[in-house]
């Protein structure tokens, strides 16, 4: 299917979703909000995708936070509803049962960053940038920029980024947990050395950066669908519980992959020594 500001590609189960308004650095409108839910929830129901990949079109941005000119136009009944459309499909994503991975290309600023962090990993090029800068703008953060950041990081780590408004590197947000891994390589030219722009700057090798991508999600599709799908869930619902809650949820999850051929799949072929074949029954 077409989505309006959305690029959509499958290849070998995993699907690609590319934000493409490069124009505007991929800003989100309220369109490309609404894009983004029918996509998940059609990617949702395909069988044929086991894992997704998240990331803006260009070379400069991932998404470069909400469009300025609807944003400026919001009351406060309207911003209440712009805040919790967003909130929704960011939280359709991170409830997925199967892994969204972010590829940060670029700028990921305010509702970029909450994007990226609605995904269950993160992975940025070296030039990627990560801020919540909402308080330029006498605003906070609202599409979970607020509850997620302090999750991934820490409380005092998220009020800073959040309270000064300031961008952090792709290494720095390697550092604090923001991002699982850095990709640090560069356009070379035949001789393999770094190509570089007609301002002398490094060159962003797009396709270098998705196959690396592409190569992390790998071992994780060689897993049992299901099981895979079931971890996602135990974790995000023992994130809103008590530890004893957690575990609970946990046993009742494990139990429920107990039932499933891939379990008898999975536990077979350890005992015969051979690779699984598992097929998400």
């Amino acid at each position: 299917m077409e989505y309006k500001n959305l690029l959509i590609e499958i290849k070998d189960s995993i699907a690609t979703v590319t934000v493409n308004r490069p124009e505007v650095l991929n800003a989100l409108n309220a369109e490309t909000i609404m894009s983004l839910r029918r996509c998940f929830r059609d990617l949702k129901g395909d069988d044929s995708v086991r894992a997704i990949i998240v990331t803006g079109a260009g070379d400069k941005s991932f998404v470069a936070g909400a469009d300025i000119k609807e944003l400026s136009e919001q009351t406060p009944i309207g911003g209440a509803d712009f805040s919790e459309r967003g909130q929704a499909v960011f939280d359709l994503i991170e409830s997925l049962r199967k892994p969204v991975v972010a590829a940060v290309n670029g700028f990921a600023l305010g509702g970029g960053c909450e994007l990226a962090m609605a995904c269950h990993v993160r992975y940025a090029h070296e030039g990627a940038r990560f801020g919540q800068p909402e308080v330029n703008l006498g605003i906070i953060p609202g599409y979970g920029g607020t509850q997620r950041l302090p999750r991934l990081v820490g409380k005092g780590r998220a009020l800073e980024l959040i309270m000064s408004g300031e961008m952090i590197s792709a290494k720095r947000a390697y550092e604090i947990g923001l991002v699982n891994d850095v990709f640090d390589a560069w356009k070379k030219d035949d001789k393999g050395k770094e190509v570089l722009d007609a301002k002398g700057k490094k060159v962003f090798d797009r396709d270098a950066f998705l196959t690396w991508v592409r190569e992390k999600l790998q071992p994780v599709l060689s897993k049992g669908p299901i099981a895979v799908g079931l971890a996602i869930e135990a974790v995000n619902r023992g994130l809103e519980m008590t530890l004893h809650e957690g575990q609970k949820a946990e046993s009742n999850l494990f139990g429920l992959t107990c039932t499933t051929q891939d379990f008898r799949e999975g536990t077979g072929a350890f005992v015969e020594k051979r690779p699984p074949k598992f097929t998400g029954k």
